[in-house]
């Protein structure tokens, strides 16, 4: 091997200290380049759940990924020499525990991490001393979510647990390598070349990818090399402090989330952490009376404010962890993505907003989680240029959303009004906790005149029904597993009779006269060769069994006939083939929440996107069968290359 070269292939250019060394020949190719490994990045990743190729013998110490599980081959650098080890953003809502939950992540955060279910407003007046104003539970029950309460754990937390996930799949972040630049090329293979920094001596190193994705934060290098691509909106608002530490007051709510306001001093949103922690975010300008400058809002002038507005309460720190001076702002790019949608930005890169609501990181890492099942599918060639297009047109929709509650969120909390803000927050409360976040009808998205809970567009509800072949109960939007395919869940109160409707259905989706049964062939052929060997985890969670029909769909069965009356052997062969996706609902009425009444002689079926959002439904009655597939055919047509 030359002293240049490596076996990944990197080419190097040197910034003075290895003059002369020869450039590699082959420039390594990634289907897809991250850059950033932060929360975003790092899911973006792990959504490809990739294994080590090779190791990057010299200076460039690292790993790069080879197939994967969703058979992607990200690359993912990051400017930093090391992960996060305190501080940054601090919340998982009930949605992204969710998210957890299904990719089999969640259980150390939970267990390490703080759960809040309630909010408490104080105030103080100049002629009335600090008090407690009201207590609201977080999430009333009107929030239709599993897990009613916010989970505060540390970004690193985050971090770790991805980072962890990823070591035990053979893969390093490549660190201290900082995107640079890209540029377009005429390799249709490969039309992206990435330029990165490849160490302190101001060596580069260059890249090719099939798409570049920037995760890296709110002074994204990636969102600036895109033509035309900016942030919109306000970004010079009001100066803010933030402490990690651990502290002794004898105020009573220290365990609750807290917004605490005085007339004369300002405001804190107090939030307690893992480890003992508190968090205090200080409002350092109340009522932008005067121009604070950075030098002033020292780590001393912070405490000291916060003190004000705690009083007649005792504060103090017996250490502190972490500590920042941010100013508030609500700002989106104009656009997520370049001309050739090759290129996309994600997270802090696309969009910014004040931290006190706890939603960057969570949608964040959404952002990441909707590109990344479309960008599998593109890579394969199993995707209409239709279904990229719809990334932009989503997370832009939710980016926007954010910053229009958010912009209202901290206004209100800066004036201290505790009616004010407790209004808007209960106004939000379903897209705070992320169940709210609804995607504008699209190829992907149908709009249903059905009646029940679902819209399309929107997330699954939580439903609890009973597994059939092992009698579990489980929560039917989480139990199949993400692994980058759609679920088409069929309901009927009567599998027996409805026996000639699904066997017709069952045919056709597995011949080649259907959408999906040609896209299952191309992806059978894909996934044979961009493939992974199974993780020990996968062991315990035989994913096969949600994949034994198509790597591309899992079919799903719910009835409301009692488990005696039927037998798998009854049901047609795609449903004997995925029979742990056959359930009973026989626990709190998952037909009934989800699409309402489903008539005898009728079959409703539901179309779930792999982000588990709901695509389409419709209701047929069971003469209708080719009916059916035609509607079938018309919605994955719409979108998948078949």
């Amino acid at each position: 091997m030359s002293p240049g070269a490596n076996n990944e292939g990197f080419s190097v250019v040197d910034g003075g200290a290895m003059e002369g060394v020869r450039i590699a020949e082959k420039t390594p190719v990634a289907d897809v380049l991250i850059s950033g490994a932060g929360p975003a990045g790092l899911m973006l990743a792990l959504r490809a759940d990739y294994q080590v190729n090779g190791k990057l013998m010299n200076e460039f110490e690292g790993y790069r990924s080879n197939l994967a599980r969703y058979g992607i081959t990200p690359t993912i650098v990051d400017d930093r020499s090391d992960k996060t080890s305190t501080g940054r953003a601090d919340g998982l809502q009930p949605k992204t525990i969710e998210t957890f939950k299904q990719l089999g992540m969640s259980d150390s955060l939970l267990r390490k991490g703080v759960k809040i279910y309630d909010i408490c407003f104080w105030n103080s007046t100049a002629t009335t001393p600090l008090h407690r104003q009201r207590r609201e539970v977080h999430y009333p029950p009107e929030v239709d979510v599993t897990d009613p309460f916010i989970l505060l754990v540390h970004q690193g937390m985050v971090e770790d647990i991805f980072i962890d996930d990823l070591k035990d799949r053979g893969i390093e972040v490549v660190r201290s390598s900082p995107f640079i630049e890209y540029t377009p090329t005429e390799d249709a293979e490969a039309p992206i070349q990435v330029k990165c920094g490849a160490g302190a001596d101001g060596s580069t190193k260059t890249m090719k990818a099939k798409y570049l994705v920037g995760c890296d934060g709110a002074r994204s290098m990636v969102r600036n090399s895109i033509p035309g691509a900016e942030m919109e909106g306000d970004s010079t608002r009001a100066p803010w402090g933030v402490l990690d530490g651990v502290i002794e007051t004898d105020f009573p709510d220290l365990w609750s989330k807290v917004v605490i306001h005085s007339e004369e001093h300002g405001t804190i949103l107090c939030i307690p952490r893992e480890r003992n922690l508190t968090r205090l975010y200080i409002e350092l300008n109340p009522g932008m009376k005067e121009i604070l400058s950075s030098e002033a809002a020292s780590q001393e002038f912070v405490m000291k404010r916060a003190q004000e507005i705690v009083a007649p309460f005792k504060l103090t720190w017996k250490s502190v962890e972490w500590f920042s001076v941010y100013k508030v702002g609500q700002r989106v790019a104009n656009r997520f993505t370049d001309d050739s949608e090759r290129v996309f930005i994600t997270g802090d890169a696309a969009h910014t907003h004040s931290p006190k609501a706890a939603q960057g990181m969570n949608v964040s890492m959404h952002d990441s989680f909707n590109l990344s099942w479309k960008l599998n599918l593109a890579i394969r060639g199993l995707a209409l240029p239709s279904l990229l297009n719809t990334y932009t047109a989503e997370r832009r929709k939710i980016a926007q959303d954010l910053i229009n509650f958010d912009y209202e969120h901290a206004n209100a909390f800066a004036a201290g009004d505790s009616k004010a803000l407790a209004k808007n927050f209960a106004t939000n409360i379903s897209f705070i906790s992320g169940i709210g976040a609804v995607y504008a009808p699209n190829v992907l998205n149908e709009p249903s005149t059905l009646g029940g809970g679902l819209q399309a567009g929107a997330l699954l509800s939580p439903a609890r029904v009973t597994r059939y072949i092992d009698a579990n109960p489980v929560d039917l939007q989480i139990d199949i597993p993400m692994l980058g395919q759609f679920r088409v869940v069929f309901f009927t109160p009567n599998p027996k009779a409805a026996a000639p409707f699904l066997s017709v259905i069952s045919q056709h989706l597995t011949s080649t006269s259907s959408v999906l049964g040609r896209a299952s062939l191309a992806a059978a052929k894909s996934y044979a060769t961009l493939n992974t060997p199974a993780s020990e985890t996968e062991e315990f969670v035989q994913p096969q069994r949600y994949t034994a029909v198509s790597k591309l769909y899992t079919p799903a069965l719910v009835t409301t006939a009692a488990k005696d009356d039927v037998e798998i052997a009854d049901l047609p062969s795609i449903w004997q083939d995925s029979r742990w996706t056959f359930y009973l609902d026989d626990v709190m009425g998952c037909t009934k929440k989800w699409i309402g009444d489903v008539k005898e002689g009728e079959v409703v079926i539901l179309n779930v996107r792999p982000d588990g959002y709901v695509g389409s439904l419709k209701a047929f009655e069971h003469q209708a069968a080719e009916g059916a597939c035609a509607w079938l055919d018309g919605y994955y047509g719409g979108f998948l290359k078949a």
